[in-house]
Parts: C-alpha cells; structure tokens; sequence
C-alpha cells in the first residue's frame, strides 16, 4: 500500500498531490531539489519546474559542477569504461574512494592481461595516486605516489611530464620522474578520479596533464561521477532546456546560473519559499537549517527532523519498477528492468498528478 502523509498525517495519494499542488502554485519561488530521480522522474520535473515557474537542483551538484566546469572553460578529452579496458595499457587512478564510487572498478579496468587491442604490449601498468590503504590488484603491479596534497602533487607531476624543475625532496623528485617516464612511454593512457576528494583546481589540472601528454602520445580521461542519476539528470536538463541544473524558470524561459539558483542558497537565504525534495535513490533528506514547506519523495526510511508538509514514499527506479537511467559501466543511459517489482509509486507518476492538479499534464 502506497504511504503518503500530509502534515504527518496518513492521506490518499490524490490529496497528497491536490495538498503539493497547492504549496507549489501559492509559492513566491519554488525550487525542485534533490531530484534523485530516473530519466521519467528527471523530465516531469522540469516540466513541473516550467509551469510553476521555479528553479530546479541536484543534490550532488557540487559534485557535478566539479567536473562540469571545468570541462566547459577548459575543455576535456573522455573516454568510456570499455575503451579504457580495451585500449589502455597504462591507467591512473587518483583518489582513495574510487572502488567506493564504483565497487566494479578493478574488475571493468584493471585485469592483469593485455589490452585487447594492444597484444605487442605487456600487462597493463597502474599508477595510484593517493591510494587507499593498502591497496593491491590481483596480478598487476601497482605503482603508488603517497601524498596529503593532491594539488601540490599534480602540479609538480605535470611539471615533470614537461621536464621543468621542482622544488622537492629528492626522493619524491626520482618517484615523480619515474612515474612521469611511465606516462610519457604511454601507448594509451586514461586517468581516473571521482569528484569527492578532487576539487576543480585538482581536476583542471588533471586536464592539463592529459593535454600536455597528448602533445607525444595518447592520454584521456574516465571521471566516474556521482551517484544518484546525477549524470541522467544533467543530460535531461540539456536536452530539455540547454543547460545543467541550478536553472530557473522564474522569468518565464530558462536561465542557468550555478550560483544564484543554488537550491541550498536559495533556501536557506529567504528567496525560495517552499520545496519539492526528491531523493528515490538513497534516504537523503534536505540539509536545510530555515524552514520552508516541503514536499518529499523519498523512500520509506528516510528520516527528517521536522515531518514534511506533504511525504509520499517512492519506489527507488531499476528496483521497485523499471527505469531509463545513467549506467557508469557503458557511460550511457540504459533501460532497467524492476529487480525487486513492488507496487510503489514511482517519482514521475506523482510528479505528474501534481501537475495534473495544477492545470496540464507533465
């Protein structure tokens, strides 16, 4: 049986949608945050976003815009999870929370054999950069560079790709030269790395290598990303709109802007004043301090400190019910088939009865 509660209040799923509706149409500017939802829950909440003229947000959106800003002041050359195991015969790994970000990373990249595409070479090297502890792949050698200061270390590393000089002991001098003599003999390289520990400045750097190793060999990139369909999401605002999140519709046309519609400022500053929060895919609830109305579409044991105006538990997309949404092993949006078929509601059909309150569909 589907649970929704209006102020913590057991209700039908029609009055949780007329009670949401209302919140949404009465509010000055409404934001649509989290939006932790499949492709479907992703699309209707831009619609929804449009008709009542609100800004919409992720909630790993620091983490996107860590890559994403980069990649669109800069540039970036990328890769995907198959060609990297087909072609690469030396991967960098940077980072010691990247198997926690992708538990089927070593298994996808990093086997002991040749790469396929490359059998005049030997087993593929690895380069760990600020590994995890003790940190081993079956078969393969792993070189690792131990540091606290990824900024510092980056720099210092492209500075020896290029052969200019450091200032560092010379110890850490002859491990960057070494490595740096393992990237320069690349056939074809791709570097690794999350956005958690990574910063943009460690990231624009990171490019900055592959770019000044692409001047004498081949080198690309693999970001892994965020979880909660982060990647599907941003794909959805542009093609739905022609920009990531952080956009608003409150001038009637679609403006983007990563730090006037950050859903977190704007709440927590006065200007929005009430919220749709949706989060299918893990129990997060909004880190906010001000109280505002909010709407939540979370799964059943998510906790809040206040109880929301309005609360339906939502199914998490692939489980309880099929889904389109971004799959990090092929770097594409892919079709999932309910693993666990439930009768919970899914993100898009509530989204949708809201706007079906308001006046049109989603």
């Amino acid at each position: 049986m589907v649970d929704a509660r209006i102020d913590g209040k057991s209700a039908s799923l029609e009055a949780a949608a007329e009670r949401s509706a209302e919140i949404l149409s009465r509010a000055r500017l409404p934001v649509i945050a989290g939006l932790g939802a499949d492709i479907a829950g992703a699309r209707v909440s831009i619609l929804l976003a449009e008709r009542i003229r609100g800004v919409y947000d992720h909630l790993r959106s620091h983490e996107i815009f860590t890559d994403l800003d980069v990649v669109r002041q800069a540039g970036a050359m990328l890769t995907t999870p198959s060609v990297a195991r087909l072609q690469a015969d030396v991967l960098v790994f940077i980072g010691d929370d990247l198997t926690a970000i992708w538990p089927e990373l070593i298994e996808r990249l990093a086997p002991a054999e040749s790469p396929l595409l490359d059998l005049e070479r030997g087993p593929r090297k690895v380069i760990w950069i600020a590994p995890p502890h003790g940190v081993a792949i079956k078969g393969v050698a792993i070189e690792t560079v131990e540091t606290s200061d990824l900024h510092t270390t980056l720099a210092a590393l492209r500075a020896r790709v290029a052969g200019r000089p450091i200032a560092a002991p010379e110890e850490v001098k002859q491990k960057l030269d070494e490595i740096a003599g393992i990237l320069n003999k690349a056939r074809f390289g791709v570097a690794v790395w999350g956005p958690r520990q990574l910063d943009r400045l460690s990231v624009e750097m990171v490019t900055g290598l592959i770019l000044d190793l692409n001047k004498t060999t081949r080198f690309t990139s693999l970001p892994l990303g965020t979880s909660d369909n982060a990647f599907g999401v941003v794909q959805t605002s542009g093609w739905s709109t022609g920009f990531p999140v952080r956009t608003s519709f409150g001038r009637g046309y679609p403006e983007h802007d990563s730090w006037r519609f950050d859903a977190d400022r704007l709440v927590e500053s006065g200007e929005a004043d009430a919220a749709l929060w949706i989060s299918a895919y893990s129990a997060a609830a909004p880190p906010w301090k001000r109280e505002i109305p909010i709407i939540a579409l979370v799964p059943a044991g998510a906790q809040f400190s206040k109880e929301p105006a309005v609360r339906v538990d939502v199914g998490q997309p692939g489980v309880d019910y099929d889904s389109a949404e971004y799959a990090r092993e092929v770097s594409s949006i892919v079709a999932r088939e309910a693993s666990h078929r439930t009768n919970a509601i899914s993100v898009a059909s509530f989204i949708a009865s809201i706007a079906q309150q308001i006046g049109g569909d989603a």
